[in-house]
């Protein structure tokens, strides 16, 4: 399809010398250009169909990189990279060696700041401006925050801080489900051409100079505020100005003219600024605006039509496994219950909470809160079952340690995405649970190898309530193993199994990499043996002690960081049971892993089925 607009914009500077209709059509083409390159290469649609205006507007007044432009989480930054001299590179989105589905740093200067999880924009803008207040650059700095990156508590603690400082920044908060507002009427179209006014704005600042810093002046600001109040309770703006910002809008965010107009008459004002704009999830393709859930992050799709390309049927989802158990264990128990920050339908949640909606909690994107929240409930008598994405966790680490082990509350912490999860890349990779956890005391840290052991090791978490209960497993299919018609059984915590008996090398695994372990070790002639360790923690001393009693060499399997997983804890116990053998780790190197295929990414750790068989063949040739 050509575009010829598009063609003409190698860098943001190019935007100033189109006028208004220009880059209207402009718009139009960035979103055609968006959803043909998704529709093949899938990433994250609908929210960057929604900021296509809002980010036209900001690189035609603003100057980057000069000026910072900071993206929140990066669901939205589509257009924004597609302006910012990676028009052509855009067609290798989230794919191997090509650019990342989020803001890096590393990818551009225009990257003012790498994001990838919720609600840092604010901080981070605020840090550049603090930096430019003493460097004396004149640099700007805008945050935009939306996709429910508000509610997190990171947001409100930068907000807070911001307003505080009284530094030069502007937050636009891009709503696109009009959670704050849905009134974009009269009034309120009247109170933002007052309020943006430049003459009202001088006149202001002027009034409260001469009035100095006096208690009839501080009286005079709360009559306006509360006056000013009065027109825009519905919006919200009584809580940022609480807060210590300017409020502006509601706008229409997907009004190139009242961006931009709005834009230029406030990027100038000195303090903290916060814009609201209302914004359509999906704007511009029908089917992601009509289900922008859906559309969030569609996969492969027909552009012309809107129909979704479906992966043939193979093995079930490790969330739909998790989703179907918790929800028989919620209808069995009345006290079993859910808790997801924001990621009901990711974690498979979604039939419990339109099944049995009093037994589950969707808390928004605040892991912290979410933990907590489940220790609160368990402390009460309740059994929750808290699903967080393995990499999220990491922002509940003090939760897990204070609020839930020390006090030993059987909180059951499901961890999904764990280990590697493709297109994401590194910033979503969930590599570290297992190190970062093992050391917390009391703790139980559980991996199943297929999904009927993680109906298992669910059922076996119910019924434990002296200590948290982690639970990680993987993205996507499982290893085909039958789970729906069988009873769930109650597994002995800490003990390890044999999947397959051998004489010189054992493969250690923890977790359905077990599956490609078993594989490779199929044409060994009986000299590989595999076992499965489920538990991590409490770790079984005597399989291990068997192990290193019958075998020459031991190969730990992980789909997890090496430095303190699964191979730190096989040296440190064969250390302490003082049995000498030759081990080797595979697992995740000490360094990020980029975005590509999950099987590239297993593949580049060695800890495919070919990785794992490379890895044999050393040692069985050592052992002949």
């Amino acid at each position: 399809m050509d575009r010829p607009l598009l063609d003409r914009i190698g860098s943001p500077g190019d935007l100033k010398t189109l006028d208004r209709a220009e880059l209207k059509e402009l718009c139009a083409q960035i979103r055609d250009y968006i959803v043909e390159v998704c529709s093949t290469n899938p990433g994250h649609l609908a929210s960057s169909l929604g900021a296509v205006e809002i980010i036209v507007a900001l690189h035609y007044v603003y100057s980057a990189p000069r000026d910072k432009i900071i993206f929140d989480v990066g669901h939205q930054a589509y257009a924004h990279k597609i302006l910012t001299s990676r028009r052509e590179e855009f067609r290798s989105l989230r794919s191997k060696d090509g650019i990342s589905g989020f803001p890096n740093m590393a990818e551009s200067p225009y990257d003012s700041f790498g994001v990838g999880h919720s609600s840092t924009s604010i901080s981070a803008a605020l840090g550049y401006a603090e930096a430019a207040k003493r460097l004396g650059d004149g640099s700007r700095s805008v945050a935009v925050i939306g996709d429910g990156a508000m509610t997190g508590g990171l947001a409100f603690e930068g907000l807070n801080n911001a307003g505080a400082s009284r530094s030069d920044i502007l937050v636009i908060l891009n709503d696109n489900n009009q959670s704050i507002d849905n009134n974009t009427g009269a009034l309120h179209n009247h109170l933002l051409k007052l309020t943006t006014s430049s003459s009202y704005n001088r006149f202001k600042t002027r009034i409260w100079d001469l009035l100095g810093d006096g208690a009839f002046r501080h009286f005079l600001q709360r009559w306006v505020r509360s006056l000013k109040s009065w027109f825009v309770k519905k919006s919200g703006g009584d809580l940022f100005e609480s807060l210590g910002f300017r409020y502006f809008g509601p706008v229409d965010g997907n009004n190139l003219d009242e961006m931009i107009d709005t834009l230029t008459k406030i990027r100038d004002m000195k303090g903290p600024r916060l814009l609201h704009c209302i914004s359509v999830k999906g704007k511009g393709y029908a089917p992601a605006e009509q289900d922008p859930v859906t559309w969030h992050a569609p996969g492969k799709f027909d552009p012309a039509s809107g129909q979704r390309l479906k992966k043939k049927a193979g093995a079930s989802l490790y969330q739909d496994v998790f989703g179907q158990v918790l929800l028989e264990l919620c209808r069995k128990d009345k006290k079993v219950v859910g808790v997801t920050p924001a990621m009901a339908k990711g974690c498979g949640m979604t039939p419990l909470s339109r099944t049995l909606k009093d037994q589950f909690f969707d808390v928004g994107i605040e892991e912290e809160h979410a933990v907590t929240f489940s220790a609160g409930l368990c402390a009460a008598g309740f059994k929750p079952f808290c699903n967080i994405y393995s990499s999220f966790s990491q922002r509940s680490y003090d939760q897990i340690i204070h609020d839930v082990a020390l006090q030993k509350l059987g909180v059951v912490l499901c961890f999904d995405r764990a280990g590697l999860v493709g297109e994401d890349g590194a910033t979503h990779n969930g590599c570290f649970d297992m190190a970062a956890y093992r050391s917390i005391p009391g703790i139980v840290i559980s991996s199943p190898k297929d999904e009927m052991e993680l109906k298992n090791l669910m059922y076996t978490a119910y019924l434990h309530n002296s200590s948290p209960f982690i639970i990680r497993y993987p993205r996507g299919e499982g290893n085909g193993a039958e789970w729906k018609d069988k009873e769930a059984e109650k597994l002995e915590i800490g003990k390890a199994e044999c999947l397959m008996e051998g004489s010189e090398v054992a493969l250690v695994c923890i977790g359905p990499i077990s599956a490609a372990a078993i594989e490779a070790a199929k044409g060994c002639n009986g000299r590989v043996g595999v076992y499965n360790f489920r538990f991590l923690k409490p770790f079984d001393t005597e399989a291990l002690s068997h192990i290193a009693q019958h075998y020459r060499t031991i190969i730990t399997i992980e789909e997890g960081s090496l430095k303190g997983g699964l191979y730190s804890e096989v040296c440190e116990s064969l250390q302490s049971l003082g049995e000498s053998i030759k081990v080797e780790g595979l697992g995740i190197p000490d360094r990020f892993i980029s975005h590509k295929s999950r099987a590239e990414q297993l593949a580049e750790c060695g800890i495919d089925k070919e990785g794992i068989e490379k890895s044999l063949q050393k040692y069985l040739q050592i052992n002949k």
